[in-house]
């Protein structure tokens, strides 16, 4: 297997831990203990549910390390056709990662309050969670960052179709407008929903494309250096 092949495919595996830990923790796990409206019900959850909620402190770590490893591989994948876009990709990935790291804190920090109750234990849980949700927010304007030069990398190298370099482009751009809509129009979650579909399709293409198929055949050729071939005893002698 060529080695940018071999590469890529390990982004891509990386970035489908991402996918599977994100789903997982913030969309279901999240789900089944945080309620918006009832600070009580909260902490009852957490109380009744205490392993779920440990598991989604677990996975909300485990994207953190996905997150790193993706970031380092795609600075690695793409470094030879631009070492600033490819430092982007990885600089914008790792404070993302900071940024979800801190909503793990967070959360374990909303079982603590719940296991040793301090002061109104529901206000403090329901805030805590409040926190790590706009952890989530805000972290969305670099999750946004780090696919537009994904995208730029994916344009200039020919490694892939460019209508998924197109696709990240744009799916960034939304990620990154998405948190100032989210706060300057309190009454646009529909929208915000809607900007963050962009680049969940480019998402989940490249991790498709780069787990099928690494990078284009045809290009692994442009990407190898050329074999010089030595000169032959009566060449080197004429």
């Amino acid at each position: 297997m060529h080695a940018l092949t071999r590469t890529a495919r390990m982004t891509g595996l990386f970035y489908l831990g991402i996918a599977i830990t994100g789903v997982l923790g913030f969309l279901i796990v999240r789900a089944q203990l945080f309620v918006a409206d009832d600070p009580d019900a909260t902490l009852a959850n957490l109380v009744t549910h205490g392993a779920l909620a440990r598991a989604g402190v677990a996975l909300e770590l485990a994207i953190v390390v996905t997150q790193v490893l993706t970031a380092v591989w795609f600075h690695r994948l793409f470094r030879t056709v631009s070492s600033l876009a490819a430092s982007a990709i990885a600089a914008f990935g790792l404070v993302n990662a900071i940024a979800v790291l801190v909503s793990a804190a967070m959360l374990g920090t909303a079982i603590g309050v719940s296991v040793d109750p301090v002061g109104d234990a529901a206000a403090t849980v329901q805030l805590l969670y409040l926190v790590s949700a706009n952890m989530w927010t805000v972290g969305a304007l670099f999750f946004g960052l780090w696919l537009i030069p994904m995208g730029w990398c994916v344009l200039r190298s020919g490694w892939m179709p460019r209508a998924l370099g197109w696709i990240l482009m744009v799916g960034g751009v939304g990620y990154v407008l998405s948190p100032f809509v989210s706060y300057l129009a309190r009454d646009a979650q529909v929208l915000v929903d809607a900007m963050a579909y962009p680049a969940s399709v480019g998402e989940f293409w490249m991790i498709g494309y780069l787990l099928s198929y690494g990078i284009r055949r045809t290009a692994l050729g442009e990407a190898q250096p050329a074999v010089r071939t030595p000169a032959s005893p009566s060449a080197a002698a004429s």
